[in-house]
């Protein structure tokens, strides 16, 4: 939790040197959010197996810095979101009806 918290310190810091925060409404981020994590789609684009892996891990980077500056803006615990989040997906996909299969949850029967 200590490296998030001063992983967090270093992107706000970033942005306020650069007087960027102005630009970092919950809407620009999103769509920052979606734009990043098309390049890291584009990484595989041609090929499942043999992709550039550096090339792979800076666009994940990227995809969660602005993750992490959307969590900054609309001032909640990052790390609290995705445990509710965990929380709700879990009922969704008891172990017993979802092990083994990529079936949505309200198909799973």
């Amino acid at each position: 939790m200590e490296k998030l918290e001063e992983l967090k310190q270093r992107i706000d810091k970033f942005n306020k040197d650069r007087d960027w925060d102005q630009f970092h409404t919950p809407s620009n981020l999103a769509k920052s959010i979606s734009i990043e994590a098309s390049e890291l789609l584009e990484c595989f684009q041609w090929n499942d197996a043999e992709y550039d892996k550096q090339a792979v891990l800076e666009e994940l980077a990227d995809v969660m810095n602005y993750c992490i500056q959307m969590s900054l803006v609309l001032d909640v615990d990052i790390v609290d979101v995705i445990n509710k989040k965990m929380d709700k997906t879990e009922l969704k996909y008891p172990v017993d009806k979802a092990k083994g299969v990529s079936t949505k949850y309200d198909k799973l029967g």
